[in-house]
């Protein structure tokens, strides 16, 4: 297993950019898929971006496609969320997620894999 912590969080306008950072520690990074998760008050958590080990799949949810961007750097054992264009319905506690999946493939979220503590996006003017 590995352990992350998320960081980059913050306050920020309408339109402007963010870049969220989730550092991870302890085993061997590159074998996961990593995943960013966001919940906002009173909503079920979802899937925001996602990257398989090999990073030959990705996925983007719908309200972020074009927007967000997620990457990662297995030497720095970093996986990161670009985000522009910030929009008030953007704002949640954003959560770093590392899994391995069978097969390869996207973090499965829920009770598998690990999970960062989260880092806080509010969106306001």
């Amino acid at each position: 297993q590995v352990q992350l912590v998320e960081s980059g969080g913050g306050l920020v306008q309408p339109g402007d950019s963010l870049r969220l950072s989730c550092a991870a520690s302890g085993s061997i990074f590159r074998v996961y898929a990593v995943g960013w998760y966001r919940q906002a008050p009173g909503k079920e958590r979802e899937l925001v971006a996602a990257l398989s080990w090999s990073g030959d799949r990705t996925y983007y949810g719908d309200s972020v496609k074009g927007r967000f961007t997620i990457s990662r750097d297995n030497a720095k054992r970093m996986v990161a969320l670009q985000m522009t264009g910030l929009k008030p319905e953007d704002t949640a506690v954003y959560y770093c997620t590392a899994d391995r999946p069978p097969y390869g493939g996207l973090p499965r979220g829920g009770s598998f894999g690990s999970w960062g503590q989260g880092t806080q996006v509010a969106v306001s003017s």
